[in-house]
């Protein structure tokens, strides 16, 4: 194993179904393609007329998907951390404290992205839901994660996804000067959004239908 930087992250990797092989740096599971595991929630709003997702506008020095919108709150599980650990993310990356039963499992996703021949990203997706009415700008966001967070409605999300329309109005914040939340609308395409297959963001969609939190 290469020398480890004493910063650097340890993620449990697994073989494709799942069962565990051992330990390795992050930048070694990323750079060989290693299956790893991850938190990701979505968080509902029903604060408007209609229900709406939460979508946060990622730091532009991310090494994976950089100035593009995503999953609410997500993150890496460190080794011998477990599913329930992960709320910690809601916590660092939105300032909400939140209880893991509160959560609604949308299940496992097991997604591959071959983003470079240098990086491969392979990852068990714990995805959850959660609901939460607070207005976006009571959010704390941490700034060297999070850049901004947007509402859009559950309706249009699933259609922009499924390609049925081109683009949908999100509303939201973007971090200004000296960490300033600045409210702003974005028209968002495709091409705004991290790109996930459309069977994940079926499996939120099908969880949000359950609760009776979308059509």
């Amino acid at each position: 194993m290469s020398h480890l930087n004493k910063s650097e992250e340890l993620f449990d990797i697994y073989d494709e179904k799942m069962n565990k092989l051992g330990v390795a740096p992050r930048s070694e599971v990323h750079a060989k393609g290693l299956w790893h595991r991850t938190f990701q929630c979505w968080i509902v709003s029903l604060e408007g007329k209609e229900p709406s997702l939460l979508l946060q506008l990622r730091h532009p020095e991310k090494d994976l998907f950089p100035n593009l919108l995503d999953i609410s709150s997500a993150g890496h599980l460190a080794a011998g951390e477990t599913t329930e650990d992960g709320v910690r993310e809601l916590e660092e990356e939105l300032g909400l404290k939140v209880d893991f039963s509160d959560l609604i499992p949308c299940g496992v996703f097991a997604e591959e992205d071959l983003i470079s021949d240098q990086l491969i990203d392979r990852e068990f997706c714990h995805v959850f839901i959660y609901r939460c009415d607070q207005p976006l700008n009571r959010y704390i966001l941490q700034p060297d994660e999070v850049s901004g967070l947007f509402a859009v409605s559950v309706v249009d999300l699933e259609r922009l996804v499924h390609q049925e329309t081109k683009e949908i109005m999100a509303s939201g914040y973007k971090m200004g000067i000296e960490s300033e939340l600045d409210q702003t609308n974005l028209l968002l395409t495709l091409d705004h959004l991290v790109p996930h297959p459309v069977a994940y963001f079926d499996l939120v969609f099908r969880t949000l239908r359950e609760n009776g939190w979308s059509e």
